[in-house]
């Protein structure tokens, strides 16, 4: 069994990637049902946080069903962090996460996120006051470094571990990659062989079949998984990696009643939280995985992405249902 501090998890618990405009609650509750036993939220503004921004606090709304769950923020002036963790302490989360992996240049040309990997000590000392600063379990999601040169994961790790990091999630790549190439499990794994650490130790970076995911704990020893674009739009994917672990078999892939009524659900989630025009406008980027596999779709994808009128997209969603009920899909989102 895995713990992150007192939380127990599985034996390779599958966590939900913090994601910009992705993981906020309609999302998070449906990767839940399907099999997430960690979810984050979006990344939050510290600054955002302790000016008041109303897109900053919104993202603080977190409900019991999600358990447990991490807010995330991320930041890279000590006091703003602080007062940041006083007021997220407020809304009760089980987790508190600090990004120092965002490769964005809004959020790097501020020195957050992966920004901070220029500035290792730094890194330390804000993780080592926020774990002061709280009675929460403080985690970590990085990159491997800044780049190839300056890779230092394994001592980096160690060191977030010393002042009192409770897990660690690690992308393998590091920020000058971006999202390009393939992610490099290697140095991960080196830092869950080294002897001296003793916190979890999660892997992210194209884990996007249920063999990938297997290969990152039997191959590569890792304590878990933490997903995130082959999430999108296609929440059962922690089921189907689940179901694969204990019988070596895929899951059949859902079929289109279950794609429509998971997207209708999704859609009216979204509206009851953020209202209309952002509940359409944000479950858009969905729609491609939820879909994905059908053959002469571009139609109704196009419909429902330009659609602004709610009506028109379930509309859309009851076609589909109609025109493509007997289509059998065996594509596998990626």
């Amino acid at each position: 069994m895995v713990k992150i501090d007192n939380i127990e998890l599985s034996d390779f618990p599958l966590l939900l990637a913090p994601m910009e405009d992705v993981s906020d609650p309609p999302f998070r509750a449906l990767c839940k049902e399907n099999g997430a036993d960690v979810v984050y939220t979006e990344f939050i503004s510290s600054e955002g946080l302790i000016r008041d921004a109303a897109k900053s606090v919104m993202k603080l709304d977190i409900y019991e069903k999600e358990r447990p769950v991490g807010i995330q923020i991320f930041g890279a002036n000590l006091d703003s962090m602080l007062r940041s963790v006083e007021i997220v302490e407020k809304t009760n989360p089980d987790i508190i996460d600090i990004n120092f992996g965002c490769p964005v240049k809004k959020v790097v040309s501020k020195g957050a996120g992966a920004g901070i990997l220029k500035d290792i000590d730094l890194m330390v000392k804000l993780t080592s006051e926020m774990v002061k600063h709280t009675k929460l379990p403080i985690t970590v999601k990085t990159r491997l470094g800044w780049d190839h040169d300056s890779i230092k994961i394994v001592e980096v790790a160690e060191r977030l571990q010393d002042v009192g990091c409770k897990a660690i999630s690690i992308h393998g790549r590091t920020r000058a990659q971006m999202y390009k190439g393939d992610a490099d499990w290697k140095p991960i794994a080196a830092v869950k062989n080294n002897p001296r650490m003793h916190i979890p130790v999660f892997g992210n970076g194209d884990v996007n079949t249920p063999e990938r995911a297997r290969e990152m704990r039997d191959k590569y020893g890792l304590d878990g998984a933490m997903i995130g674009r082959a999430s999108i739009g296609y929440p059962w994917f922690f089921n189907e990696v689940k179901h694969f672990f204990k019988t070596g078999e895929h899951l059949p892939k859902p079929t289109i009643a279950e794609r429509t009524e998971m997207a209708r659900r999704h859609l009216q989630m979204s509206i009851d939280w953020k209202g209309e025009r952002l509940g359409v406008v944000e479950t858009r980027r969905h729609y491609t995985n939820y879909f994905k596999g059908i053959p002469h779709f571009k139609e109704y994808r196009t419909k429902m992405v330009t659609s602004d009128d709610p009506k028109d997209v379930f509309a859309t969603f009851n076609e589909v249902e109609e025109k493509f009920g007997n289509t059998l899909i065996t594509e596998i989102p990626q």
